[in-house]
């Protein structure tokens, strides 16, 4: 029985074959032939480009555009209030090579009674913190961390040679946000 349906199998792949080669291709043929005797087309060169003229930015230590300026009152009523100033000999955290502003809050973890913030950074990495760690270039230190948001004072040049502290905010990033 196998020996025969073998047989069958290559009597129909062979009639199949048999039908296929006997069509006429004259109009394909033709077609073909009139597409090679037009003459050939000219092929532009490759523009000249030119040099890559790289560009160094040199502003980004200032306060960025977008950001609220402090009122000039506000610097100095609390910089007669204030002795403010930054640690120049603590250990600078990961977080802080990163702009606030460039910072997206993405979510919370919870072990024990400390809760963790999810912090995203602008290279796409997500960092674990907490009350009291640092982040940001201006010295953002976190003073409250809640499942939505976290409060950052940040310690900033008031422009007459002291230092004044700014509150700000990092909301949770959402879906519709990304």
């Amino acid at each position: 029985m196998n020996n025969n349906f073998s047989s069958i199998v290559l009597l129909i792949l062979s009639l199949g074959l048999t039908a296929c080669g006997g069509a006429d291709l004259q109009d394909l043929d033709d077609f073909m032939a009139e597409k090679k005797s037009r003459p050939a087309g000219i092929i532009k060169p490759i523009p000249v480009f030119k040099a890559y003229k790289t560009f160094s930015y040199s502003a980004s230590s200032l306060r960025a555009p977008f950001e609220k300026p402090i009122e000039v009152t506000e610097i100095t009523r609390l910089q007669m209030k204030s002795n403010v100033k930054p640690d120049p000999n603590r250990t600078k955290e990961y977080l802080e090579q990163f702009d606030l502003g460039s910072l997206a809050m993405v979510g919370t973890l919870e072990q024990g009674d400390t809760l963790w913030a999810l912090i995203q950074d602008e290279q796409g990495g997500v960092h674990r913190t907490k009350i009291s760690n640092y982040i940001g270039r201006n010295h953002g230190r976190i003073i409250e961390a809640t499942e939505t948001y976290l409060s950052v004072i940040e310690i900033v040049p008031n422009g007459v040679d002291g230092w004044v502290e700014r509150p700000r905010t990092i909301k949770l990033k959402t879906l519709e946000e990304e």
